[in-house]
């Protein structure tokens, strides 16, 4: 394999021995920031960590926090990029689950339907 080719299988192994894809993530979450959530009894806290950004980049329109629904946020580590694809389809999900069942959808189902997402691609 060449150096500085990026491998998309899952199952490429480096010559010593390491998954290249896990190699991949990890060097992705370096470049992003820290994402920490502590529950309590009766709340959750999310904290994020801020980074310096560009001169020229409006400081609100970085957000490591975001709502998905009125009553489920996400932190997210990683690259913003990255991360909004999967907060843009985590919002089409809870709208699609509230038309639907019409109901709310809970902090469960929506945690397993992203990692569902994150574990097949």
């Amino acid at each position: 394999m060449g150096e500085g080719r990026y491998d998309r299988a899952i199952t490429v192994f480096s010559p010593d021995g390491h998954l290249f894809q896990v190699e991949y993530a990890q060097e992705a979450v370096k470049k992003g920031s820290t994402a920490v959530a502590v529950r309590g009894k009766d709340y959750v806290v999310l904290g994020v960590e801020k980074r310096s950004i560009a001169k020229l980049q409006d400081p609100r329109t970085v957000r490591k926090i975001c709502m998905l629904d009125e009553h489920i946020c996400l932190a997210f580590a990683g690259l913003n990029a990255d991360a909004r694809i999967l907060v843009d389809w985590a919002r089409r999900e809870c709208q699609s689950h509230r038309l639907t069942v019409e109901d709310p959808v809970t902090v469960e189902y929506i945690a397993r339907q992203i990692a569902t997402i994150k574990q097949v691609n």
